[in-house]
């Protein structure tokens, strides 16, 4: 007699199904990646100068604030003053038309006070609209934002005029060194400059005191027999004559900024605003190098030298004309520019 087979609910094949089972979603849940989190961390120098330019950010919108609030001062005065001188002139006119007893008196009262409000008007507009001794108008007569604080009771222009500034290469800068002066004054890079130094002349005030110095292995300045003088920026003759001196000289020799720097000694009252016009480190300290190549280190040495006997409490204001082969002269130039308040300007070909 047959037995009757016994069916049960965890067979053989049941338990193999379930475990095949098991065993897929176990492989799955190692496949996948569960609650992965990257950390990111943040830069410490880009968030030091994320810092650095949301304190200029808000530096820059307080100044301009200021201004504005300045110039709206200024534009309500002027309304107010253009008033007055309208009713005082209506005054006078029925004056003339009506007085009886002592008109001539009266008249010549009314005139005087006239006169006064006209002065008045005419002095806001000139400090509105500028008061410059000398003008300079670019290509488009364009104006650019900067950053160059123009002002300063005494201010130093200090211009590289080595025989680098003849032209952006050193090939060219060789080439050029070898033509004669009158070849050499006309060459681009060195009329860049000198039209860079009328535009800073052009801004001054007419109430500040001014000196130009060129300097390569020395330092004299671009007006004849004034070592050790500051000029006076109202008097056009002595900016023409610090302009045409800077027009007349011809680039040569190698760069001493130490030396340029020492010649502020020579003068009673130190500049409280210095404008740097170069194209790179120096090739030279104090004296000429012993060999007639210098390394990029030694330009270096040379620099921080210099920067060493800068007096202290001056800002530097340096306008770089790039030159080949000396990748760190705008780095230190930008990092000498921060530490004494200055500004830093590599300009472009049309400007000013």
């Amino acid at each position: 007699m047959i037995k009757k087979r016994r069916i049960s609910a965890f067979s053989l094949s049941f338990l193999d199904i379930m475990a095949c089972g098991f065993g897929a979603v176990t492989l799955l849940f190692l496949i996948l990646r569960h609650s992965v989190v990257e950390e990111v961390l943040p830069d410490p120098k880009l968030s030091a100068e994320v810092v650095m330019l949301k304190e200029d950010v808000k530096n820059a919108e307080h100044d301009r604030t200021e201004l504005l609030n300045s110039l709206d001062q200024l534009e309500l005065q002027l309304v107010s003053a253009q008033g007055l001188s309208k009713r005082y002139l209506t005054d006078l006119e029925e004056v003339e038309e009506s007085i009886q007893s002592d008109p001539d008196e009266r008249i010549a009262m009314l005139r005087r006070q006239v006169e006064e409000l006209e002065n008045e008007t005419a002095k806001m507009e000139e400090v509105e609209f500028g008061d410059k001794v000398r003008q300079f108008l670019g290509e488009g007569d364009r104006q650019y934002l900067t950053g160059l604080v123009l002002g300063g009771e005494r201010v130093m222009i200090m211009v590289d005029g080595s025989a680098s500034m003849l032209a952006d290469t050193v090939v060219n800068a060789v080439r050029r060194r070898n033509m004669e002066p009158e070849k050499r004054v006309e060459s681009p890079k060195w009329r860049w400059t000198v039209r860079t130094v009328e535009w800073l002349l052009a801004q001054l005030p007419a109430s500040s005191r001014f000196q130009v110095y060129i300097f390569n292995t020395e330092a004299l300045p671009a007006s004849v027999d004034s070592e050790g003088e500051w000029l006076d920026a109202a008097d056009s003759l002595q900016l023409e004559e610090a302009v045409d001196g800077l027009k007349a000289y011809a680039p040569e020799g190698g760069t001493s900024l130490e030396n340029a720097i020492t010649a502020l000694k020579d003068f009673p009252e130190k500049p409280d605003n210095l404008f740097l016009l170069t194209d790179g480190l120096p090739t030279q300290g104090k004296a000429s190098p012993g060999s007639t190549m210098v390394s990029g280190e030694q330009r270096r040495r040379n620099f921080l030298s210099a920067v060493g006997q800068l007096p202290i409490g001056i800002p530097v204001n340096t306008i770089l004309f790039p030159m080949e082969g000396d990748p760190e002269a705008a780095a230190l130039f930008w990092q000498l520019a921060m530490t004494t308040q200055g500004a830093f300007v590599a300009p472009s070909r049309d400007w000013p």
